[in-house]
C-alpha cells in the first residue's frame, strides 16, 4: 500500500495560478512514476502529467504542456503540479497517484490519493 494525500487545490479566477502537492507515505521504489490526473464531473479520468521517480523524466498532457509542471521533492517524497494560466476547462478534482508503469492510463496505476478539487471562474 501506498496512501498518497493531495493539498493544494481551491478556488481561482482564470488567468490565476494553483500548486498542488502531493506526499506519499510510505516506500517509493526507483521504478515508480508518480502522476497527477484529473476529472471533470460527468467526464473519464484524464491524464495530465507524470514523473518518473528514478530519473526524473516527465510527460505533460498537449493540453497543458506549456502551463503545467510536474516536479517532485525526492528528499520528502512529494511531488507538486504547478499550474498557471488557468481557465474554467481546467476546472476538475485532481488526482495524484502511483504505478510501477509509466503510462497514460489511468487503470495502471495502483495507488490513488482522495483528490482535490480545483474551480476556475471566468
Amino acid at each position: 500500500q501506498v496512501p498518497l494525500v493531495e493539498s493544494g487545490g481551491g478556488s481561482v479566477q482564470a488567468g490565476g495560478s494553483l500548486r498542488l502537492s502531493c506526499v506519499v507515505f510510505g516506500p517509493i521504489f526507483s521504478n515508480y512514476v508518480l502522476a497527477w490526473f484529473r476529472q471533470a464531473p460527468g467526464k473519464e479520468r484524464d491524464f495530465v502529467a507524470g514523473i518518473s521517480w528514478i530519473d526524473d523524466s516527465i510527460d505533460l498532457a498537449d493540453s497543458v504542456r506549456d502551463r503545467f509542471t510536474i516536479t517532485r521533492d525526492k528528499h520528502i517524497n512529494k511531488i507538486y503540479l504547478q499550474m498557471n494560466s488557468l481557465n474554467p476547462e481546467d476546472t476538475a478534482v485532481y488526482y495524484c497517484a502511483a504505478s510501477t508503469t509509466n503510462s497514460r492510463s489511468a487503470d495502471e496505476y495502483q495507488y490513488w490519493g482522495q483528490g482535490t478539487q480545483v474551480t476556475v471562474s471566468s
